[in-house]
C-alpha cells in the first residue's frame, strides 16, 4: 500500500470513530431533552397549541386574532402552548396571560431568532436543541392545534400532525386552521392535485377545520371534548 493511501485510511478511520462516538453521546442529550419535557409538561393539564409566523407584528390582525383565541380558550379551562418566540407565538402567550391561564413556551435554540417572549410563565418555558423533540412535546401534550398564517415552520408542524393522525400513530384531536383567505390556495391545491392524484383519501380532508373567527376555533375544540376524554395523544 502506498504511503499516501495509508495516511488516507488512517485519517478516515479516525474520523469515522469520532463520528460514531459523537453520535452515541448525542443519544443521551436527546434523552435528556425528552425527560425534561415529559417531567415539565406532564403536569400542566389540558392545553391547546397555537402556531403561526414569528414575523407577525403587534398591529397585524393575525396577532390580535391569535391573542383573542388564546384568551377565550383559557376561559374554557385550557392552557396555551406556543413556540415561545415573537409574533403569533407571543400573541398566544399574551392572550393566555390576559385570561389568567397557563402560558407555556417550547423554545428552540436558533442563531437568528429572538429570545423568549415575556408572557410565558417562568416555570413553563423549556428550550430545545432538537426540532423533533420539540415537535414531540407539542403533539403529545396538546389537546388541539390552532394554526394561523405562517411559513415553513408552521407548515411543518401542521403537516406532521395531519400525517400522524392520518396514519393512526396518534389519537385524533382537533386541528383548526385560522384564516380562510390565507389557507385557500393550499387547500385548493390539496383538493385539485393531491386528492385527484389519489395521494390522499377524501376523508383525510376532514382531519382539519377552516375558520375565520375566534369563537369558531374555540367551539371546535369544545365540541370535540364534549365527546372525548382529555388525555395525552399517545
Amino acid at each position: 500500500m502506498k504511503k499516501e493511501d495509508k495516511i488516507k485510511k488512517a485519517f478516515e478511520a479516525k474520523t469515522w470513530n469520532e463520528i460514531k462516538s459523537a453520535d452515541s453521546w448525542q443519544v443521551f442529550k436527546v434523552m435528556g431533552e425528552i425527560v425534561r419535557g415529559f417531567e415539565t409538561l406532564g403536569r400542566i393539564g389540558p392545553c391547546v397549541s397555537i402556531f403561526g409566523s414569528a414575523r407577525t407584528q403587534h398591529d397585524d390582525p393575525n396577532y390580535l386574532l391569535a391573542q383573542e383565541i388564546a384568551r377565550q380558550l383559557t376561559y374554557q379551562g385550557y392552557g396555551i402552548i406556543t413556540g415561545g418566540g415573537p409574533g403569533i407565538m407571543e400573541a398566544g402567550n399574551k392572550g393566555a396571560r390576559q385570561g389568567n391561564g397557563k402560558s407555556v413556551g417550547l423554545g428552540i435554540d436558533l442563531p437568528f431568532e429572538q429570545s423568549s417572549n415575556p408572557y410565558i410563565d417562568t416555570d413553563k418555558y423549556i428550550e430545545f436543541d432538537y426540532f423533533f423533540v420539540r415537535k414531540l412535546m407539542f403533539v403529545k401534550y396538546s389537546q388541539g392545534f390552532i394554526v394561523l398564517p405562517g411559513g415553513y415552520g408552521t407548515l411543518d408542524e401542521l403537516f406532521e400532525a395531519l400525517t400522524l393522525i392520518q396514519t393512526h400513530k396518534i389519537g385524533n384531536f382537533p386541528i383548526v386552521m385560522v384564516g380562510k383567505e390565507y389557507w385557500a390556495g393550499l387547500i385548493d391545491w390539496m383538493k385539485q392535485r393531491v386528492l385527484e392524484a389519489g395521494n390522499i383519501n377524501e376523508e383525510d380532508l376532514d382531519i382539519f377545520h377552516l375558520v375565520d373567527e375566534p369563537e369558531e376555533a374555540v367551539k371546535i375544540i369544545d365540541n370535540f371534548y364534549s365527546k372525548y376524554l382529555l388525555k395525552p395523544n399517545f
